[in-house]
């Protein structure tokens, strides 16, 4: 009798990512997201992501 595999779920790549995989890109991500929306290109980047997501909530 052949046993049944185990299926990932759709949405999972079946890769089990540790917590401190992601803290560690975090901590390298962060401050340059930080450091991008405290310019000028990156605040009307925001202005712009935020009055589209108002747009379509409404």
């Amino acid at each position: 009798m052949a046993t049944k595999q185990k299926q990932p779920q759709l949405n999972s790549s079946g890769m089990d990512i540790p917590d401190y995989a992601y803290k560690a890109m975090a901590d390298v991500l962060l401050p340059i997201i930080q450091q991008y929306y405290q310019t000028e290109e990156g605040r009307q980047a925001f202005k712009e992501w935020e009055a589209k997501q108002n747009k379509s909530a409404h």
